[in-house]
């Protein structure tokens, strides 16, 4: 009896100090039923609630649009699903940010300092890319509305094969600290290092598009907050 205790005293001490967590520790962001929680920002695609799914809609005409949380994050493990549609690119906005004055940024490139001003209004900040075309970059990481692409996916052919066009893929998202780590399907994608911006919102892209009716799914959107 007494080894027995030890043994699962042992086994409990090591799930503790690995970081080992169970989905309890995990939150929901979305309820299933409604868009509680949740705001529109940028332009007017259309955003509703169908068999516990938040489906993003393409609206001709329109610039990115982005369904935001309410509340920022600053580091967090983030997982969802999602099905995207085979022509419309997407994303997952993290640490992003939109003010009612202009935000000029800096960073240093090479020794070189560089700097960008964000217009009022602007969603900006890093983003998952979804990605259907043939390049399938999706999971990579973009900086929407400042830098660009930060880390894409040229040289990872594991992840670009782990995307499973018109099928329901997974994202795993870490923030933590200057560190952004995505995993698609289970697959390491982008392993990035940067500390341009520490919090902000998280949002569901639905990109600007010339024809109205393409969607974008997403479901099992879940959290951890961490320290």
């Amino acid at each position: 009896m007494m080894r027995l205790t030890c043994l699962v005293l042992g086994v409990l001490i090591f799930g503790a100090s690995s970081g080992v967590v169970s989905a309890d520790d995990f939150k929901p962001l979305f309820d299933g039923e409604t868009l509680d929680g949740w705001v529109q920002k940028g332009g007017e695609a259309e955003y509703r609630v169908e068999d516990e799914q938040i489906v993003g809609t393409s609206k001709k005409g329109t610039p990115n649009s982005f369904l935001a949380t309410e509340k920022n994050y600053d580091n967090f493990e983030l997982i969802l699903e999602f099905k995207p549609d085979e022509t419309l690119n997407s994303g997952v906005q993290i640490r992003s940010n939109m003010y009612d004055e202009p935000k000029t940024y800096t960073w240093n490139v090479d020794g070189k300092e560089k700097s960008t001003t964000v217009k009022a209004g602007r969603v900006h900040g890093y983003q998952v890319e979804i990605d259907p075309s043939a390049r399938a970059w999706t999971g990579g990481i973009y900086d929407e509305g400042r830098r660009g692409w930060l880390n894409n996916l040229a040289d990872n052919e594991a992840a670009r094969k782990a995307f499973k066009p018109g099928e329901w893929n997974e994202f795993r998202v870490v923030a933590n600290g200057d560190s952004i780590k995505t995993f698609l399907n289970g697959v390491p994608a982008a392993d990035l290092k940067d500390d341009l911006t520490s919090e902000g919102f998280i949002a569901l892209q639905v990109h600007s598009f010339k024809e109205d009716g393409h969607e974008i799914r997403w479901r099992n959107i879940r959290i951890r907050e961490l320290p």
